[in-house]
């Protein structure tokens, strides 16, 4: 295709090249791909001129590109192989003291049981965790929680039973027996929390004496 514009140095509509391309062995239905790959390789210039698209390509402005090409490949070129040195450099030095050796295998052994034990020991140290004041804290603040959530129930079911009995009391067995039913019983009372607890490692509960 690029032969059709050295011979006419002319300028080109889509159209006419397609009509041009299969004279120099394109058929006409990839001419359009061909010249927008030439485009696109700068080797065809193409602009807008009112509502038309030409195209053109001068044998000096194709020899330019080429040239520039050319040089682009010749200096990524240059740049890898540089760079192909210094890796195989950088390779090079890596591999010192990397030897295989008694010396080496030796520490590789020791290495790796270190390891081992680093790993037994965190294995170990999880299992007092119970232990950890700040895990002992939490617990002490999950009980507070606890107990006060259980006595302002407990302080709901009084209220609740006091104003049944004020507002029905011909109601009185009923309401015992439906009391008695889901587990409100006479012996009903509040929580009572020493003033600092604590849990041992066991899962029981100790008081531990106020400082």
């Amino acid at each position: 295709m690029l032969q059709i514009f050295y011979d006419s140095q002319d300028f080109f509509l889509l159209k006419e090249l397609e009509k041009l391309g299969p004279k120099k062995g394109v058929i006409s239905q990839s001419v359009k791909d061909v010249v927008q790959s030439l485009v696109d390789d700068d080797l065809v210039s193409k602009d807008k001129i009112g509502t038309s698209v030409y195209f053109w390509s001068l044998p000096s402005c194709a020899g330019n590109q080429l040239r520039n090409v050319y040089k682009k490949l010749e200096s990524d070129l240059q740049s890898s192989k540089k760079r192909h040195s210094e890796l195989l450099e950088q390779s090079k030095n890596l591999k010192k003291g990397r030897e295989e050796s008694d010396e080496r295998e030796e520490a590789l052994e020791e290495l790796k049981a270190t390891e081992q034990k680093h790993k037994e020991l965190k294995e170990e140290l999880a299992q007092y965790a119970d232990n950890d004041p700040a895990t002992i804290e939490r617990m002490r603040s999950a009980i507070q929680v606890a107990h006060a959530a259980a006595n302002r129930w407990t302080d709901n079911i009084f209220t609740l039973r006091q104003w049944c009995s004020n507002n029905f009391p011909q109601a009185k067995e009923q309401l015992d027996h439906l009391y008695n039913e889901v587990g409100i019983t006479d012996d009903l009372d509040y929580l009572e929390l020493p003033s600092a607890a604590s849990l041992c490692p066991g899962g029981e509960q100790i008081v531990c004496e106020s400082t």
